[in-house]
């Protein structure tokens, strides 16, 4: 059974720039053989499943403990507690470095404050069309403040929108009713229960809406549901289902009515489909892991049932504390059944295998072959150039939205300041600042008057070390980024990945300050830099909480951040690592905003312990052959190049020159040949680097399982970044 998760890619090529000199970082040392390499692959003539296994044992075993016991918790607090110590475990074993958060950068914008949802899980961040958009010159710097500071005095009541366009008008501002804006990468399907990757959903978030949604405020409000109940037992959700709503095809016209069964034909969808979306709701809806295990096959036992054409119940395995912040995720989408068998679809997990093979399936296909009920319908959708959305006009809530069309537009990444042009001469809406941008800015006398800083959100893009490399060009084209890793060298990096003390020298190496200031400049180099994977803040006890910490009973008293804690057991175990910094955010606390892991001294007696141990496994380290390890990086784009250069520098730096950095190009006309090394393959043995900063993580629901979850063995979807799986 596939249960991967949805992976946040790094949509952020219009945004980047640099301020160093790129070098070709692409040639090798022709005569580094890695060492006296005399050490053979230990897991030679094994089958990927048994080597991912038994290094997963080795290297995450005390991970997944800690997180099995949190599963177990009697209580939430207990709960987010036990999930602390699992995180610390899990940063400890150095298989990811925490690197950076969507935000925290310079940008200008039309969009007003607080006009688009700000929630940090889920999909509703991609929904815009409540946003409120201004005509002419940008709001400026003064105006946003103004504005940020209404927004907190009424958020939560319902009535910043009436506020913000009274503003608007009050300002001498024309409201624009078309959203226009960048993109880098192109859905790979249009069926949204047959994908995990943030580049679809979102463009398929503007093709259907959820049960409930979160609003401009980050309150969760009904959309396609107009109220619900829950028993006393927490283990029943009934919803009635907003009648009136219609299915409609890319051209509007209507195909049938929306209700209860459309939900139940969309959970059966997905649990057939098994597209990544499927871990959401394993052991959490009655029966749904026996289902997609095929234990049963009548999916009349699965726990979503339609009582009526307007009652939509759902029945849980256990209460779970999150459920309803998951109802705005594609899991819960609903389909149209009628369009769905007409496209070819057919469901039971064999039978819909069997049809989505067969020429007569184009379901999501196209634009043209998915049935719409959100806001808007695709008018066009060009490859590698642009995508547009425009309103639908059967929307059930169509005379409440602001934005009537919204604009996509390629971004190649080729040209570091084209967002910000588009901006300034007003085709785009808004646009980041990198530091090309930003030179822009100022060269323009824009920055004063209309530059100010994003707020960071809960994405978190570490740099993934993968413990046993087996591929050595792209998957899907052996050609595109190929190694010049000898044979020796392959198996000496491999053996040195996954010893825990050569990954924390590794981790340690990194100046995530100066790695972030080549995309986002000087000023605000740390504004983004992550501590860890799950921000520390991201939870807090609702009660006090003992647990133990290295066998010592500890209370964490009510109102304790998820940080905290795991500062606490990282420091109890004696690890030189940062994640949590009480004094920021005026005593609230932070993981962000600092560097905590770059330690140069650190890093070099943890490298040195790495180098004695390998050395007897029979790979021997030297100045003279150095340890080789290779980094595919987006070569085309100048800004990318030169943070893949600034790695490099730092690491090979802080390594004494015991550790040779080899950057790798990807080449081609925009991302996707790197995209296609380190974020596309499926599974871990398809992963071509030995370390990557290409993919990244966002929350799906309001609990730390969300992240932790991917780093669990099968259905983590994120362990495969690490090689395994």
């Amino acid at each position: 059974m596939k249960l991967t998760k949805i992976l946040a890619l790094l949509l952020a090529l219009c945004l980047v720039a640099s301020i160093f000199v790129a070098c070709d970082g692409n040639e090798p040392t022709t005569d580094n053989q890695g060492g006296k390499v005399t050490a053979t692959d230990p897991y030679a003539g094994k089958t990927h499943q048994e080597v991912s296994e038994a290094i997963y044992n080795e290297v995450l075993g005390s991970f997944y403990e800690y997180y099995a016991k949190a599963t177990a918790a009697e209580t939430v607090s207990e709960r987010f507690a036990l999930m602390a110590i699992a995180e610390a475990k899990l940063l400890e074993s150095g298989i990811l470095l925490p690197s950076s958060a969507n935000g925290g950068t310079f940008a200008i914008s039309r969009v007003a404050y607080g006009t688009v949802c700000p929630t940090l899980w889920g999909t509703d961040s991609d929904r815009f069309h409540n946003a409120l958009i201004i005509k002419g010159n940008p709001f400026t710097k003064a105006e946003r403040e103004e504005m940020k500071a209404k927004y907190n005095e009424l958020k939560g009541t319902g009535t910043y929108e009436a506020w913000a366009k009274q503003y608007i008008a009050d300002k001498g501002y024309e409201l624009n009713d078309e959203y226009a804006l960048g993109y880098t990468s192109d859905p790979n399907t249009w069926d949204v229960f047959a994908t995990y990757q943030s580049a679809d959903f979102e463009a398929l978030v503007n093709t259907y809406d959820g049960l409930f949604e979160y609003d401009m405020e980050g309150v969760q409000r009904p959309a396609l549901a107009t109220e619900m109940t829950v028993s006393d037992d927490g283990l029943t959700y009934t919803f009635k289902i907003r009648e009136g709503v219609n299915w409609v095809d890319s051209q509007g016209k209507v195909i049938e009515p929306l209700t209860a069964h459309s939900f139940v034909a969309g959970m059966r969808h997905m649990m057939d489909a098994q597209g990544g979306l499927e871990y959401l709701v394993a052991g959490v809806i009655k029966n749904a892991t026996e289902y997609m295990s095929e234990e049963i096959t009548d999916f009349t036992q699965v726990g979503v049932k339609a009582t009526d054409d307007y009652t939509l119940v759902y029945t849980l395995e256990h209460p779970v504390t999150y459920f309803t912040t998951m109802l705005s995720y594609a899991v819960f989408a609903p389909i149209s059944d009628t369009y769905f068998l007409a496209k070819g679809g057919a469901y039971g997990i064999q039978e819909y295998a069997t049809a989505a093979e067969g020429e007569a399936y184009t379901y999501g296909k196209t634009p043209d072959d998915i049935a719409y009920c959100g806001p808007y319908l695709v008018d066009s959708a060009v490859a590698t150039n642009s995508i547009v959305f425009k309103a639908n006009p059967e929307y059930w809530n169509k005379d409440n939205i602001n934005i009537k069309k919204i604009s996509w537009r390629f971004i190649d990444g080729q040209d570091p300041t084209e967002s910000y042009t588009l901006m300034k001469d007003g085709t785009f809406a808004g646009a980041g600042l990198n530091t090309n941008a930003l030179a822009k800015a100022k060269e323009d006398n824009m920055f004063d008057t209309y530059a100010y800083v994003t707020s960071t959100d809960a994405t978190s893009f570490p740099v993934f070390f993968n413990l046993y490399r087996t591929q050595y060009g792209n998957y899907n084209d052996p050609t595109v980024a190929v190694s010049t890793m000898t044979d020796e060298q392959k198996i000496a990096a491999n053996l040195a990945m996954q010893n825990q003390d050569f990954r924390l020298a590794l981790a340690m190496s990194l100046d995530r300050g100066t790695y972030n200031a080549t995309t986002v400049g000087d000023e605000v180099k740390l504004l983004s830099v992550v501590n860890s994977y799950t921000p520390g803040n991201f939870v807090y006890l609702e009660e006090d909480v003992t647990v133990a910490i290295n066998g010592t009973d500890t209370t964490f008293e009510k109102g304790t951040y998820y940080g905290a804690i795991m500062q606490a057991q990282i420091t109890a175990d004696g690890l030189p690592i940062k994640v949590w910094d009480p004094t920021l955010e005026a005593g609230a606390g932070s993981s962000a905003g600092f560097d905590g892991w770059y330690n140069p001294e650190k890093a070099a007696e943890y490298l040195a312990k790495a180098v004695e141990t390998l050395k007897a496994k029979g790979v021997e380290i030297t100045k003279e052959s150095p340890l080789v390890l290779e980094f595919p990086y987006f070569d085309i784009n100048e800004t990318y190049a030169n943070r893949a250069n600034t790695m490099k520098q730092s690491m090979e730096q802080s390594l004494g020159g015991l550790v040779e950095i080899r950057l790798v190009k990807t080449g081609g006309s925009n991302a996707l040949n790197w995209y296609n090394a380190g974020y596309y393959p499926e599974t871990g043995d398809l992963m071509n680097y030995n370390f990557t900063d290409v993919c990244g993580w966002g929350p799906d629901y309001g609990d730390p399982a969300t992240y932790l979850d991917t780093m669990l063995p099968q259905g983590g979807g994120m362990a495969k970044n690490v090689g395994l799986y």
